[in-house]
């Protein structure tokens, strides 16, 4: 686009620090399908622990971080090309993860990844501060984008595989590996298997790391609405899950 300050090049997405990682990210949504008052209890997790096993959960960013984001979007907002590039230094992984679970393809989800930058890039004086992450508004352009590129708007959990492992952190012993993959990819088909609004709930809430707020902003729903969303994902997860054993 004519006159655009220049991006960082699109292959750089590999080489990004993966927040939150495919591995710290599965381990969430097994936290939470193990929480709720002992309602995961009828959930068999015979393999091994995997790195990020425990009630972790993606962190918020903090206080001088956030402080650091609203500074960069006043700067770019009035027209530093460098502050942009920072924005996108910090949310583009962020961006890359949602697009490719809705298209499984690594070539498409870099240019939709791109973009959605362009055209966040050009709409950033539209942009409207309210003390939330503007990770929310970064996805809902690449959202829309998709429902521009694909026959139907409705969510679809498309990940490969492939893509899970390629991001995922190594684990030292091979029959450990081999029984975390196994059980990961299990439950990366019923998360497939969720409904279109369930399956995106989970995505943004634990794939994303975003917050319920934003989540809510992205669905357009309510805080109350999402938690709900939320609560029959897990549950839905659960009974799809139950009785495994690995």
């Amino acid at each position: 686009m004519a006159g655009a300050p220049a991006l960082p090049a699109l292959p750089a997405i590999a080489r990004l620090p993966v927040l939150p990682t495919w591995r710290s990210a599965l381990d969430a949504i097994w936290s939470a399908l193990a929480d709720d008052g002992g309602a995961g209890a009828g959930l068999t997790r015979t393999g091994p622990p995997s790195p990020g096993d425990g009630p972790r959960r993606h962190l918020e960013r903090d206080a001088d971080e956030q402080a650091r984001i609203a500074a960069l979007v006043e700067l770019a907002q009035g027209g530093d090309k460098e502050a942009f590039a920072q924005l996108y230094d910090v949310y583009v992984d962020t961006v890359f993860r949602y697009v490719i679970v809705r298209v499984a393809n690594r070539a498409l989800a870099e240019d939709l990844t791109s973009e959605t930058f362009l055209r966040a890039m050009r709409r950033i004086d539209t942009f409207t501060w309210q003390g939330k992450d503007i990770a929310a508004w970064f996805v809902t352009i690449a959202r829309n984008l998709i429902a521009d590129h694909v026959k139907s708007a409705k969510f679809r959990f498309e990940v490969a595989t492939a893509d899970m492992r390629d991001a995922d952190e190594r684990v030292d012993a091979p029959d450990t590996e081999v029984l975390t993959r196994l059980r990961d990819e299990r439950l990366v088909s019923a998360i497939r298997n969720l409904g279109s609004d369930q399956a995106e709930c989970i995505t943004l809430r634990f794939l994303q790391g975003l917050s319920l707020a934003d989540t809510a902003k992205v669905l357009g729903k309510s805080e109350g609405a999402v938690k709900q969303l939320q609560l029959r994902a897990t549950r839905a997860l659960r009974k799809a899950l139950d009785g495994v054993e690995l």
